[in-house]
């Protein structure tokens, strides 16, 4: 009996240090597993915090903007709630609140400030000489002074561009194939803005071109949106054009309203302007610009710094048509059109 006891506890004994040492091999094998995933993730260096704040200023938030930027950064390594934070500041329309942002932003301490627009870029130069800022803006950075020149802009400031003053010309030819009998069209623009002003010199070489008479149209603010448009009506056009600005870009749902009760043929020079209702737009993409604009980030939370970080253009561009517009206008759009476009709204 007493030997059948010593057996049993010998045993167990045995059984007890098999599964000690199978237990210890798993929590080897665990530290080491734990240790790639480490190795593998972005390492703060000396010039980077463990976790960097980067701040979001921008008028609304759209799928091209905020979810684009976290998707790009999190393929770069700076994944939210690991190694970023990402705080987000919207004006909704009301732009007297931008400045506002930008200063809650210093106050929780990021470490960028991404700004989409000019009202944002505006209120983050204005809050910090210091803190870097990447813009994603339709102005020409030169011409608005926002840089001191495109190569090395020589502040905090960098970023992109949407501004491509070639681009003038192929959307009064886009505008001018969907409308052939449009002899006389009305630009709207803002003469207080010098990216405007370029453009619109462009769209008159364009015109003269192209045999088509232009009919400026001015709109320096939000105040003047009703009697602008009024002023449109009654010059006798048979197409528009409208030119980026902070105004036109907000009221993008107001001009495609317009154009489609004035049976005005129009061409925009975003995207956006065409999910609104309008008819035709030849540009730069949100979602590129954003792309674009991660990388930036990337390279300043790594220790570039933004006076020496070139602005830079996009180099992709995409044509909308919107037939649900060109119906409501009464208007066949060219099938040759149709081919060339990279996204026909139905």
């Amino acid at each position: 009996m007493r030997r059948t006891l010593r057996v049993l506890v010998v045993e167990d004994e045995r059984r007890v240090r098999l599964l000690l040492k199978h237990a210890l091999r798993r929590a080897a094998l665990g530290f080491v597993a734990a240790s790639l995933v480490l190795a593998a993730a972005p390492r703060a260096t000396a010039n980077e915090p463990r976790v960097v704040g980067i701040g979001l200023l921008a008028n609304e938030a759209t799928p091209e903007s905020g979810p684009v930027l976290r998707r790009v950064l999190r393929e770069l390594g700076w994944v939210e709630g690991r190694n970023t934070k990402t705080w987000y500041r919207y004006a909704q329309g009301k732009f007297e609140l931008f400045p506002g942002h930008a200063q809650e932003l210093l106050r929780v301490g990021v470490h960028v400030i991404v700004a989409a627009g000019p009202p944002a870029i505006e209120a983050a130069r204005q809050a910090t000489k210091t803190v870097p800022i990447v813009v994603a803006t339709t102005d020409d950075p030169v011409a608005n002074g926002l840089v001191a020149s495109a190569r090395r802009p020589g502040g905090n400031l960098t970023g992109l561009s949407l501004f491509v003053p070639e681009l003038a010309r192929r959307r009064l030819e886009l505008l001018k194939h969907a409308v052939p009998r449009a002899t006389r069209i009305a630009v709207l623009w803002n003469p207080s803005n010098p990216t405007a002003a370029l453009e619109l010199k462009e769209t008159q070489v364009a015109a003269r071109t192209l045999g088509v008479e232009l009919a400026p149209v001015e709109l320096r603010e939000d105040a003047e949106f009703r009697a602008a448009l009024d002023r449109v009506k009654g010059g006798n056009a048979g197409a528009l054009v409208v030119l980026a600005d902070t105004v036109t870009v907000a009221r993008r749902r107001d001009l495609a309203k317009f154009a489609a009760k004035s049976r005005l043929p129009a061409v925009y020079p975003l995207g956006e302007f065409v999910d609104a209702g309008g008819l035709l737009a030849y540009g730069p993409t949100w979602t590129e610009a954003f792309h674009s604009v991660a990388i930036f980030v990337d390279r300043i939370l790594r220790g570039a710094r933004p006076a020496e970080l070139a602005v830079e253009r996009p180099t992709r561009f995409e044509l909308l048509v919107n037939l649900r517009a060109a119906k409501t206008l009464g208007l066949a759009i060219p099938s040759s059109l149709l081919t060339r476009a990279d996204r026909v709204i139905q």
